[in-house]
């Protein structure tokens, strides 16, 4: 039990209610007898248990109820206040039935305590006991305590379904986004693209120079084309797309072979459950280099390494292209995208060429197990 969580509030209930059982046991009438400091430790401990009633109510349902056995068989006439707060913390808890059976059964042994005390007559005892009035006062708390159980569940449920309908609400508007997007863009710019590269093409087969706008027109073409399928994909990745993860990465590796690209895949150390984020990130990490290796780097290998450890998930994406050691790499939105994913998740990111030649993509993704 940690006892750092308990509230001020609850140790100050629970300093009052022993101070007010001591105070009301050393004023009460009562024959003195060897048992008086039993009745008074009984007393405090009573009390003093309500402290920790949010965090463990049985218990303290039990501690309560045995205290106020306790003093009462010890020959002091107290209420048993301490165990109404303990009936109210356990059926806000949920325990309804075990505080039912607790507290029949203590209004059953009060009796037989005040007997023990040296009470005359059972009619005394159980007039001492008060039983109908303790009956009372415990249906009273016991009632308190499912009114706000029942009002703090309607209060999540109603929590959950706010949740529920921002999170619906967010994912038609992504749907809205990416259809506009492609109802508006997609196709111009499919007019633009082609229409750069019938003209590259005719200059190119009557022999002329082609203009060096007119290849950006058709580089310019070709990446707004790519970016605008990046962003539609990212808009409907999360409502309309299965979510993907390590266990796809396969996929793409075997997609890399069927266009030529020699690709391997390692998988090295044991396999965990991680956060979905994490999971996908290793995925686009994975699916953002062989696109970039397949489009760009003239290469003929590329080797995929992914790393389980215990605390992170390392990948490692390298090709054999021209890329050439020095020559800084072009900051495109694919990579840059893939440093804001590995960033947000508070991994690193290297990204250029390897010294041997060839590019290399690096990755190392923190894994909270206990988040």
């Amino acid at each position: 039990m940690d006892l750092g969580r308990i509230r001020a509030t609850d140790w100050g209930i629970a300093a009052g209610m022993a101070v007010i059982l001591l105070v009301t046991a050393l004023s009460a009438d009562h024959a003195g007898s060897r048992l008086d400091p039993l009745g008074y430790a009984l007393a405090a401990a009573g009390g003093l248990a309500l402290a920790v009633r949010r965090l463990a109510p049985v218990p303290v349902l039990a501690v309560t109820g045995l205290s106020a056995v306790g003093y009462q068989a010890t020959g002091f006439d107290l209420p048993a206040v301490a165990y109404l707060f303990a009936v109210y913390a356990a059926v806000r808890a949920g325990h309804r039935a075990l505080t039912v059976v607790a507290s029949v059964a203590m209004l059953l042994t009060l009796p037989l305590a005040a007997l023990a005390a040296g009470a005359d007559g059972a009619g005394e005892a159980f007039a001492q006991s008060r039983g109908a009035l303790q009956f009372a006062w415990l249906i009273a708390a016991g009632a308190a305590g499912e009114a706000l159980r029942q009002a703090e569940r309607r209060a999540d449920e109603a929590e959950r379904t706010r949740e529920e309908t921002a999170r619906h609400r967010a994912d038609e508007e992504r749907l809205h986004i990416a259809r506009e997007l492609h109802d508006a863009l997609t196709h111009q710019i499919s007019i633009i693209k082609v229409q750069a590269e019938v003209a590259v093409h005719v200059a190119r087969k009557r022999g002329e120079e082609v203009p060096a706008a007119l290849l950006a027109i058709q580089e310019a073409g070709r990446e707004a084309n790519r970016e605008l399928r990046a962003t539609l994909e990212a808009l409907r990745d999360d409502t309309t797309s299965p979510p993907r993860g390590l266990d796809d990465v396969a996929e793409l590796v075997a997609r890399a072979r069927t266009i030529g690209l020699d690709a391997t895949l390692t998988i090295e150390g044991q396999r965990h459950d991680v956060p979905a984020a994490v999971d996908r990130t290793v995925y686009r990490i994975v699916q953002e280099s062989l696109t970039n290796i397949a489009r760009h780097a003239g290469a003929a290998t590329a080797s995929v390494r992914i790393d389980c450890r215990p605390d992170a998930l390392a990948v490692r994406v390298d090709d054999d292209g021209r890329a050439a050691p020095g020559t800084a790499p072009v900051p495109g939105v694919g990579l840059l995208g893939m440093r804001e994913r590995v960033t947000a998740l508070g991994g690193r990111l290297l990204a250029e060429p390897r010294h041997e030649g060839g590019f290399t993509v690096q990755a190392e993704l923190p894994v909270d197990r206990s988040a």
